[in-house]
């Protein structure tokens, strides 16, 4: 079972930047305790095995664009470029929550790339997996405004129209 303050640190997150997030039972879906409905996120605490996973979710739904997010229902992580920008988003949300990369980029996900996806947001300076993305979609300065994390500043948490 998820660390219970820790969903709720990031649902109150989730929810002043204006994402819709409630408690419902979740059977089937993505990743565990975990559904996308309606334009929200649906979380089942009890079968929750990673907050860390309600930040991924919640960058899917961010980079979408509004009309798109208002219908995205079941998985919505078929398009490989916003994979990458939810992957970016998750991070900012990570760092401005202040969360260690392994509740983020935990071992049970990311297909085995967890570790890589840690060094990778820890050391890189050279330019940051999504960031070009989030940039294109009006949500965060160029990358040459990086902040004392070597990443850019969100501008807009949610992607504008």
């Amino acid at each position: 079972m998820a660390d219970l303050h820790l969903v709720d640190r990031i649902v109150g997150f989730l929810r002043d930047l204006g994402l819709p997030v409630h408690e419902g039972e979740v059977i089937a879906g993505f990743l565990p305790g975990i559904a996308i409905r309606g334009g929200g996120l649906v979380v089942d605490t009890a079968r929750l095995s990673h907050p860390g996973d309600l930040l991924h979710e919640a960058g899917h739904l961010a980079v979408m664009a509004p009309a798109q997010r208002l219908q995205a229902d079941g998985d919505v992580s078929s398009d490989g470029g916003e994979e990458m920008a939810a992957i970016a988003w998750s991070y900012a949300a990570a760092e401005s929550l202040s969360l260690p990369l392994e509740v983020l980029f935990h071992e049970q996900g990311y297909r085995g790339q967890a570790a890589w996806l840690r060094e990778h947001f820890r050391e890189s300076r050279q330019g940051r997996l999504g960031v070009p993305l989030l940039v294109y979609f009006g949500m965060t300065d160029s990358p040459d405004q990086e902040r004392d994390t070597g990443f850019p500043a969100m501008c807009h948490w949610l992607r504008p129209a």
